[in-house]
């Protein structure tokens, strides 16, 4: 049976600047051990962190944060914070150029349009396939951040620009690696949706307002849904047969390597 997973949100701190930040700590194995706290982190983007939050995020012992949004991501919300000593990596998980007429679209947009790319489930669609694509085509960026994190690169902060999808996945992948059981991947994931840790939507100012329609059809864009991790889940089924095969073929992962990664990772 599945050990349930200890809540987080008691001990979390509040961050005015970053949203959907927490430590993964806690989830547990399917042999019985627990993700060791104080070790792996998830987050959204840093660019709007206060003082205050870099003095926290200063206190964790970061040795890498790994930022993996894109161009486009990063010329909406800006660089990061830099904290001292720790190193900044940035590794985009979607091409710089991926979808931005698309999101102009969203921002911007008039409700015929919006309805045109996002009604009868093309919106939850395009989350589906973007996290398939994550999978299929990013191995190598995976793959990196693993061997990284095995051989020193933790304690270790993963982040995109809202904490959920391409962070999400990343940490979702790390937690496969060291056994951490699909269940309490699911249910770390799904946290995202909590209200306090939720990315603002922003329109542009000429776009049409926030109503109940624009809102329903927005919605599936900014909510974390347990359809698009298990479009992942399928995929590495479907083209490496099952997550082990995945993990020593698909991201190259050595058996030295995922204990290594299980000795930094793991109570």
């Amino acid at each position: 049976m599945t050990q349930q997973v200890p809540p987080t949100e008691l001990s979390e701190p509040t961050l005015s600047g970053v949203r959907n930040f927490r430590d993964v700590g806690g989830l547990p194995t399917a042999d019985g051990r627990r993700v060791r706290q104080g070790r792996l982190f998830r987050s959204g983007h840093l660019a709007h962190a206060t003082a205050a939050d870099a003095a926290f995020l200063a206190t964790l012992g970061l040795h890498t944060i790994y930022d993996f949004r894109n161009g486009a991501d990063q010329r909406l919300e800006g660089p990061d914070v830099e904290l001292p000593g720790v190193r900044n990596v940035n590794l985009p998980l979607t091409d710089p150029a991926h979808g931005a007429e698309f999101w102009t679209m969203v921002r911007d947009g008039d409700l015929d349009q919006l309805r045109e790319v996002l009604a009868d489930g093309q919106a939850a669609g395009r989350m589906s396939d973007t996290y398939r694509e994550i999978i299929r085509d990013r191995t190598a960026e995976h793959s990196r951040v693993l061997h990284e994190m095995a051989a020193d690169s933790v304690p270790a902060l993963m982040h995109c620009a809202a904490g959920k999808d391409r962070a999400g996945l990343s940490i979702a992948v790390t937690l496969l690696a060291v056994g951490v059981e699909r269940d309490a991947i699911e249910a770390d994931y799904l946290e995202s949706n909590a209200t306090h840790r939720r990315y603002k939507v922003r329109r542009g100012d000429n776009s049409p307002s926030m109503s109940p329609e624009v809102m329903q059809l927005l919605s599936p864009l900014f909510e974390a849904r347990i359809e698009y991790l298990t479009a992942a889940f399928e995929t590495i089924e479907q083209l490496w047969g099952d997550t082990e095969t995945y993990l020593t073929e698909g991201l190259e992962l050595a058996p030295e390597t995922r204990e290594r990664l299980r000795e930094h990772l793991l109570d």
